[in-house]
């Protein structure tokens, strides 16, 4: 017998998402072909289903565009003769992450000074008290 994929509720538990989170990226066109379904008509997220959603998911997170996952999702279902394109859309990407790491860093760079202000201000006072 055959694993019969993770239901929607499953799918949705083990990716830490909803499960109208799932039908939307379903809805948008965003994964790599329509879900599998069950007799009963029910979705049966299969491995490779769960692989694409926390890979889209991650884009997500970092800040790719819905229309540039779905761009993305378009190259890989058109399968080989488009890696360049597939490439560049990361790499670029890549490097507006890389920005926002850099401008998160120097925010949190920022923050330790002013925590370090504080705690030697402290420390001051505690002393002479």
């Amino acid at each position: 017998m055959t694993n019969p994929g993770a239901t929607i509720s499953q799918a949705a538990d083990t990716l830490g998402l909803t499960a109208d989170t799932l039908r939307y990226y379903e809805r948008d066109d965003l994964l790599l072909r329509a879900v599998p379904r069950g007799t009963s008509g029910h979705r049966r997220y299969e491995p490779d289903d769960l692989r694409w959603i926390e890979l889209i998911t991650r884009l997500r997170a970092t800040g790719m565009p819905i229309r540039e996952i779905r761009r993305y999702a378009a190259f890989v279902r058109a399968g080989d003769g488009n890696e360049d394109e597939r490439l560049d859309l990361l790499r670029a990407h890549r490097e507006r992450v890389l920005a926002q790491l850099a401008e998160v860093t120097a925010n949190l760079a920022a923050i330790d000074h002013k925590i370090a202000l504080y705690t030697d201000r402290l420390g001051r006072r505690a002393l002479s008290a």
